[in-house]
């Protein structure tokens, strides 16, 4: 199932422009494996998403990468969080971006339908990128917060080699190139891009480093295009219902890495496939 995305299609006139700023200069993080498992939420199938506990859960059952969404509370402070409101995932209401950090602290995630996991603290970055260095990578769905900030903090917890940034607008992709050009910047497909020839220019005009969006919209020809700019194809696969009639159709395209619910059953699959 493919996430709400801003897609959007970059330009060479827009981005790159005489003086090169947007080359393609960023680092993807070295995986040991052959097809990357990245953890939507963490893993949230024993645990609340988005919790320290759900991620201890992805780097337990052996993911390569921990995805997050990351926000910033009215009082400046960066914390976890899908939702831009706390609603659906706390017993209390209200945007995160109009609370303050000691009034979230108020409100633990919960799995409404799954109490018996109990409730769990909403995690700072910082807490985050302790608990993963050295241990997982992260995968940072950039929501809404200050670059400079996020990235000191990154650099801070020496994690500048072990995170990727999916962006969700133009406007996030030029400052993250502008202040930070090692780092590998992932985008969705936009939707307008159907074919490999399509694909292979969409990529030399905009310097993205990874690609997302839904597995169901990449041919073996598409990703075989990206491959050959070095841009490697991560797409959503996650649903309550993916199993292994949607994972071999996602390996009979070459894709290097999925982002899934189920990490735990996806690396053991991949292990009796002897992809990983």
């Amino acid at each position: 199932m493919k996430r709400i995305a801003f897609f959007f299609i970059l330009t060479a006139t827009t981005l790159i422009g005489n003086n090169k700023i947007y080359s393609q200069a960023a680092h993807i993080p070295k995986c040991k494996n052959r097809l990357v498992v990245i953890a939507h939420r963490g893993d949230h199938t024993e645990a609340p998403e988005n919790t320290l506990a759900a991620y201890k859960n992805a780097i337990k059952n052996g993911a390569d990468y921990v995805e997050i969404d990351l926000r910033t509370t009215k009082d400046g402070e960066l914390v976890i969080m899908h939702d831009s409101k706390i609603d659906r995932m706390t017993n209390g209401k209200g945007a995160v971006r109009e609370m303050t950090y000691e009034e979230l602290k108020k409100w633990p995630v919960i799995e409404k339908s799954h109490p018996e996991w109990q409730e769990q603290p909403i995690p700072t970055f910082s807490e985050v990128l302790e608990l993963c260095h050295k241990k997982i990578n992260i995968y940072l769905d950039f929501k809404d917060a200050s670059v400079i900030k996020s990235l000191r903090l990154i650099e801070k917890y020496g994690m500048q080699k072990n995170v990727v940034v999916y962006i969700n607008s133009e406007e996030q992709f030029r400052e993250w190139k502008s202040i930070a050009p090692q780092m590998p910047l992932m985008v969705s497909l936009p939707d307008s891009i159907k074919s490999a020839t399509a694909l292979s220019d969409f990529i030399t005009s905009s310097g993205v480093n990874i690609l997302d969006g839904s597995y169901e919209d990449y041919t073996p020809e598409m990703v075989k295009a990206a491959a050959a700019k070095n841009v490697p194809v991560w797409p959503d696969i996650q649903s309550p219902h993916e199993g292994p009639e949607e994972w071999n159709v996602a390996l009979s395209k070459g894709l290097a890495g999925l982002q899934t619910d189920h990490p735990k059953l996806l690396t053991d699959y991949l292990k009796k496939k002897g992809v990983r």
